[in-house]
């Protein structure tokens, strides 16, 4: 199968890495062909430009080669932090310039935007694993989990990504060597449940 990974963190050590890392290595273990993106070292754009929003493709090589795989894969793995109970800003734009119509899901002739949605995805598997310092209470009774919502009802399944998973690790900022080993290989784990040898 193949397998898309992005990675949306600026920083080269932290957990997110790791985590991607984790993935990258498994997939590759049960020899799955993996088109790993980390954004922030890439260079990623995260603008889209006016004659972009309003055409059916982008001028920018990354962007075409990003909308060419996601076409193309089995399966996506997004890696990132909670930030504000949203994706950092560069990987919000990742989606807005590579999940576009077109690419990701199209609406029947005639209708304005308003209907529903056919995806056009190939993947049907979508995890997603996110780093927080929030408390698990905190975020659910007062937050309402929004990445929750905005990866799985809001992206995923507006592409016809049925089948997901996602986990939160926490609380990262004060946790444990050992903490971190059981993560990573929680995040192994999953990974093999849904992309088995």
């Amino acid at each position: 199968m193949k397998v898309s990974v992005i990675l949306g963190h600026p920083y080269r050590e932290s957990f997110n890495h790791a985590i991607a890392a984790r993935i990258v290595e498994t997939l590759q273990q049960n020899q799955h062909e993996v088109f790993f993106h980390d954004l922030y070292a890439e260079g990623f754009d995260p603008v889209i430009k006016p004659e972009e929003l309003i055409s059916d493709r982008s001028e920018d090589e990354l962007v075409q080669q990003h909308c060419r795989e996601i076409r193309e894969t089995d399966g996506i793995i997004i890696v990132h932090p909670n930030w504000w109970g949203q994706p950092p800003a560069i990987l919000k734009g990742w989606v807005d310039r590579v999940f576009r119509q077109g690419i990701a899901y199209t609406f029947e002739e005639g209708d304005n935007g308003g209907g529903l949605p056919t995806g056009l995805l190939k993947a049907r598997i979508g995890l997603i694993f996110n780093t927080s310092n929030t408390p698990e209470e905190r975020e659910n009774n007062v937050f309402g989990d929004p990445l929750e919502n905005i990866w799985k009802a809001c992206v995923f399944k507006f592409c016809d990504i049925h089948t997901t998973e996602r986990r939160m690790f926490r609380i990262i900022a004060d946790s444990s060597y050992e903490e971190r080993v059981q993560w990573l290989n929680e995040a192994a784990t999953i990974t093999n449940r849904y992309f088995p040898l």
